[in-house]
């Protein structure tokens, strides 16, 4: 496994573990006691290295490449999912999932953004970067949501929405705007999590929810480190402190009142025990949906409006 560069020392040393074991196994030799030796040093030196991240660090575990991504959640935590294509006006965008599923039996109306895993992935999903395309998709199938009584679960992981000629040319910002108009009024419960990056108004478009829940690691503002280490400074080098300013970690989020709770992972990333954090996932989720069962649709609609009135009000 590729390591970010603070954490290099503990990949190195699980890689010499790893090496030990085989070479044990190879010739038969006992070094049981060494290997436990450094399985020790292994766990102490994840502790040091992980428990006190920097909000840049937590920046860089949210972009990690074998972090699981939309459609990886929807494999492990939900069942029966059948895709929807195409917003009807322009062409169907693979950055952005949408479709149908099934979460403990229950009928749901999932959408997220997906990255993609190499390059040539990548550039079909346009890196998670949506185009206005598809944000209609997804208001088209929240709408569909609200005509068929289904709730609506949220996966947020974008740098933030396409923001080239062609996408400003078909209305990007018109459609983010219109999807947040449209998401406050939707008399069905929504939930959303936020897996991995989420980045501005490309984020927004899809996080009009009654519930929002971000991984421990992963990061919701309003601009990326770099654009406004860019704006600020005119030096995106500074994309650290730009971190820290933004507050944009999960706790630092919840000590704001922006989002409703942090959604514990496992030591050193989401992507070091996917099926531990799919777990997680799903038990914020059906949790929830539970808990937002119980209201009718005014108190619904009631709940939703206060909780973004409320958000910026200090005092």
């Amino acid at each position: 496994m590729a390591g970010l560069d603070f954490e290099k020392p503990v990949v190195e040393l699980e890689k010499k573990i790893q090496e030990l074991k085989s070479f044990m196994v190879e010739k038969k030799i006992d070094l049981s006691s060494e290997i436990k030796k450094l399985d020790d040093k292994l766990a102490q030196l994840k502790k040091d290295t992980y428990i006190n991240l920097t909000a840049w660090q937590k920046v860089q575990l949210a972009r990690h490449p074998q972090r699981p991504y939309t459609l990886d959640y929807i494999s492990m935590i939900m069942s029966d999912f059948v895709e929807l294509h195409g917003d009807r006006l322009f062409s169907d965008d693979k950055a952005m999932i949408c479709g149908l599923a099934k979460i403990d039996k229950r009928k749901v109306m999932v959408i997220g953004h997906q990255k993609g895993r190499d390059t040539k992935e990548n550039l079909k999903r346009n890196f998670g970067c949506a185009h206005p395309e598809g944000y209609r998709k997804a208001l088209r199938v929240m709408q569909m949501a609200e005509e068929f009584g289904l709730p609506v679960v949220i996966f947020i992981d974008t740098p933030g929405a396409y923001p080239g000629i062609g996408a400003e040319e078909r209305g990007q910002s018109h459609a983010i705007a219109l999807n947040l108009r449209e998401m406050i009024s939707f008399a069905v419960p929504i939930v959303a999590v936020v897996i991995g990056e989420g980045g501005s108004g490309g984020a927004l478009g899809v996080g009009v929810a009654d519930r929002l829940a971000v991984l421990e690691n992963s990061y919701y503002s309003v601009i990326s480190p770099e654009g406004c280490a860019a704006i600020l400074w005119k030096d995106g080098a500074k994309a650290s402190q730009a971190a820290e300013v933004l507050k944009l970690t999960a706790p630092d989020l919840l000590k704001m009142g922006l989002i409703d709770e942090v959604v514990p992972e496992p030591l050193g990333g989401a992507h070091r025990d996917a099926q531990k954090i799919a777990a997680n996932v799903k038990e914020v989720i059906v949790r929830n949906l539970k808990e937002l069962d119980v209201l009718s649709k005014e108190e619904l609609l009631k709940s939703r409006y206060k909780k973004f009135r409320a958000m910026g009000v200090t005092g």
